[in-house]
């Protein structure tokens, strides 16, 4: 499988601007700009969409383990924040909130850990990883 993405700049770095479009259109010419990464501007960023990569990608994966472990979920809510740290990418904190009925704490954390462990997304971070996971039944 292979998945396509495009990026357009115009401009310096600080007065420019640019859009990335995506091949599922997803993203279709969403702008994004020195602004929307360093300060409160308009549009996304490559550090947004990598946290937005991570915490989907978790997620899925997570309910792949869960479900292959015999659970049924109700609900996994999973948020990502991406550090960037003088102009390098240093970390990302998952943020795991879980209803699965049924599921003993040790069960959930030992599943919760291999999921971000095999995660593809994890896998291709050179960063740390912090994981948080809550299981509110």
């Amino acid at each position: 499988m292979k998945r396509k993405a495009q990026a357009v700049w115009n401009g310096s770095i600080k007065e420019g601007n640019g859009h990335l479009t995506t091949g599922s259109t997803v993203l279709n010419q969403t702008q994004y700009s020195f602004n929307s990464r360093f300060a409160e501007g308009i549009g996304t960023n490559p550090e947004e969409l990598l946290a937005a990569a991570h915490a989907g990608c978790f997620t899925m994966k997570l309910s792949l383990d869960l479900t292959e472990a015999g659970y049924e979920v109700t609900e996994l809510k999973t948020s990502s924040t991406i550090t960037l740290d003088n102009g390098k990418i240093t970390h990302s904190l998952l943020d795991l909130e879980a209803i699965v009925p049924g599921i003993d704490e040790a069960s959930f954390q030992q599943i919760v850990k291999n999921a971000e462990a095999t995660c593809p997304v994890s896998g291709a971070f050179s960063f740390g990883i912090t994981l948080n996971a809550q299981l509110k039944n």
